[in-house]
């Protein structure tokens, strides 16, 4: 069954601008899941031809459901219904996982890079090393389920981990398991335009909006265990603070 026939035409004596009727229907169908998370809505072609409107009418109307967060475009496959945002909070030290496990999604990782070198300035600033340290990087993507959620660059200080090889799945149970899971954080962000790079490993459109959040982990005895930078997926991530008075 088309959509148009589970949704109904557009009111072309109606004053209402198309596309904003266009909009309506789409949103509609997506609120009372005629089309469901993670599916893809028709193509700008099919709505064109179905709704007896111009490309530009459909393009305008996706625009906006874009803007909004509803649906996302990804480069190739087409344009998806987004999964309900995820709810980042900053008054407790979580890991992904812990953080996707209790919204009832399923985190898992695909591995970029493990490597081991010297620390960089950069490096040594964050973690307080001196230099030509040794550390190890942990390069990932991070998902939900099956969706791209951000990209993780974590530079953990040798003395947290007995080799990079000891990190499995998780990060945060391989400094459990050494003795050197952080016990408080500083975290910083600010939004940003996803890159190229960025974009093309998480499946989005270059210059998406997005969240970059810099941690830095301490253990009980004040050295830095942990330095990541994070690229989250803006339309993905709602940010969210506890503040006490």
């Amino acid at each position: 069954m088309s959509l148009i026939e589970r949704v109904g035409p557009l009111q072309k004596d109606d004053p209402t601008p198309l596309y904003l009727q266009l909009q309506k229907i789409l949103r509609d169908a997506i609120e009372g899941q005629v089309v469901k998370a993670e599916e893809a809505i028709p193509t700008e072609r099919d709505l064109a031809e179905e709704f007896e409107v111009s490309r530009i009418t459909v393009r305008k109307a996706i625009d906006g459901l874009v803007a909004d967060g509803i649906v996302t475009r990804r480069r190739g496959a087409g344009t998806f219904v987004t999964r309900p945002r995820v709810e980042k909070s900053f008054s407790k030290l979580t890991s992904f996982s812990e953080d996707m496990v209790s919204r009832g999604r399923k985190p898992h990782s695909r591995w970029v890079s493990k490597t081991a070198g010297a620390v960089t300035p950069e490096e040594a600033l964050s973690l307080g090393l001196s230099p030509g340290s040794l550390v190890y990087r942990f390069h990932r993507i991070r998902y939900a389920d099956d969706t791209s959620m951000a990209l993780e660059i974590a530079t953990i200080p040798a003395y947290c981990l007995p080799s990079v090889e000891a990190v499995g799945a998780s990060l945060y149970e391989a400094l459990e398991a050494a003795g050197h899971l952080p016990v408080r954080a500083l975290q910083r962000l600010r939004a940003i335009a996803a890159t190229a790079d960025q974009a093309e490993m998480l499946e989005i459109e270059p210059g998406t909006p997005g969240l970059f959040i810099e941690r830095r982990g301490f253990l009980a005895d004040g050295r830095t265990a942990e330095f990541t930078q994070s690229f989250y997926r803006g339309d993905a991530y709602d940010v969210v603070a506890e503040l006490n008075g």
